[in-house]
C-alpha cells in the first residue's frame, strides 16, 4: 500500500475553477480501482495551495490510473490553472497510526 501526496500551486483566481473540476471527476478517482482512499486538503496560509492525499493498493494501481482517459483528461483540464510546477511524492507507510479504543 502507498500514498501519493500531490502539492498543487494554482492562481489564486482559478481555485474556483479547480474545485469545478474536482467535484466533476472525485467519485470517479475514488471509485478507480486500486484507490483506496482520496482527500483534498488545502494550505492555511495559503488558500491557492492544495494537496491531494491517496491511498493506493500499489504503485501498479497508482500507474493504471496515470495512464488511464480519466487521469489525462483530468490532468488537462488542471495543468492550465496553475501558478507553479505541482510536486509529487509516493511514500510508504512505515509506522502506521493506530486508533485507541
Amino acid at each position: 500500500m502507498i500514498k501519493r501526496i500531490v502539492k498543487l500551486t494554482f492562481q489564486p483566481d482559478l481555485v474556483p475553477a479547480f474545485m469545478a473540476v474536482f467535484e466533476e471527476s472525485k467519485a470517479k478517482i475514488r471509485a478507480f480501482e486500486g484507490n483506496l482512499h482520496m482527500e483534498l486538503l488545502q494550505d492555511l496560509a495559503q488558500p491557492n495551495v492544495l494537496f491531494t492525499l491517496s491511498l493506493w493498493e500499489n504503485e501498479a494501481a497508482l500507474e493504471r490510473y496515470r495512464q488511464s482517459e480519466l487521469f489525462q483528461q483530468t490532468w488537462a483540464r488542471t495543468k492550465v490553472l496553475f501558478a507553479d510546477r505541482p510536486a509529487a511524492w509516493s511514500v510508504e507507510v512505515l509506522d502506521p497510526a493506530v486508533s485507541a479504543g
